[in-house]
């Protein structure tokens, strides 16, 4: 329970700290911030979608009878979470491009953006205690992943919403993964729960990475990107194979 409560604070002291790191934000992109997005492709590739097909042994195993009527249960709720976040990504870029530069967002979309993105950290929180982490290894594992992963995501809000994200944001999306921890601490839920919740994750962290790598002005570092998500896999492997 101590070292998920440490997990919980090192994911929000990336959001805290992470606007000072000002040099990874230019272009061509950092290769260091395509180095992290490799490492939580790796992750979720490597670990969570194996966990994914254990998850769905879990639901095929339900009495719930909207599942029976659905034959890839989990797999559909992480395009589920994929969509939402694509969703979300093409109204906040749509929005963007009606502004001047480096004009800030309008207060309701900024709002729904980080919102969104609150509830995310906030169930990454919550499977810090809630879900697959019950060794200090892959606790460890989970934690250097999505701690890179909301580096990135920093970064991409940062660009964004200006400094309406510097002065709010940040401190919003910092909170949640502690208030998805003490959550998770108050509350127990069904290992089906637990199965849809990182499903959903794992959908909205592929998106989320790779929106960031994918498109031709950010001029991104293919080699980092593939060196964070080999490098991970094989550690990942490492540590699964012992």
């Amino acid at each position: 329970m101590f070292a998920s409560f440490v997990a919980a604070l090192v994911l929000a002291t990336v959001h805290i700290f992470a606007g000072r790191l000002r040099r990874l934000n230019s272009l061509p992109r950092s290769r260091w911030l395509s180095m992290a997005g490799g490492v939580s492709v790796a992750y979720v590739f490597v670990h969570l979608l194996p966990e994914l097909a254990r998850s769905q042994a879990v639901m095929d195993g339900s009495d719930i009878r909207v599942l029976s009527y659905l034959e890839h249960h989990v797999y559909l709720l992480a395009l589920l979470g994929l969509a939402s976040f694509y969703g979300l990504e093409r109204l906040i870029k749509e929005h963007r491009r009606r502004l001047p530069e480096n004009a800030e967002s309008h207060a309701g979309v900024f709002w729904l953006h980080i919102g969104a993105f609150a509830v995310y950290n906030g169930l990454i929180g919550y499977l810090l205690i809630q879900g697959e982490n019950s060794s200090l290894t892959t606790l460890v594992l989970y934690c250097v992943a999505m701690g890179l992963h909301f580096l990135v995501n920093d970064f991409a809000l940062q660009h964004d919403h200006k400094r309406l994200f510097r002065r709010r944001g940040r401190w919003l999306l910092a909170a949640m993964p502690l208030a998805g921890w003490t959550l998770g601490l108050a509350t127990e839920v069904s290992e089906l729960a637990v199965s849809a919740l990182t499903a959903f994750v794992g959908g909205s962290i592929i998106l989320n990475v790779l929106k960031e790598e994918l498109p031709e002005e950010r001029d991104s570092r293919f080699s980092a990107f593939l060196l964070g998500s080999v490098g991970y896999s094989v550690l990942l492997l490492s540590f699964q194979g012992s």
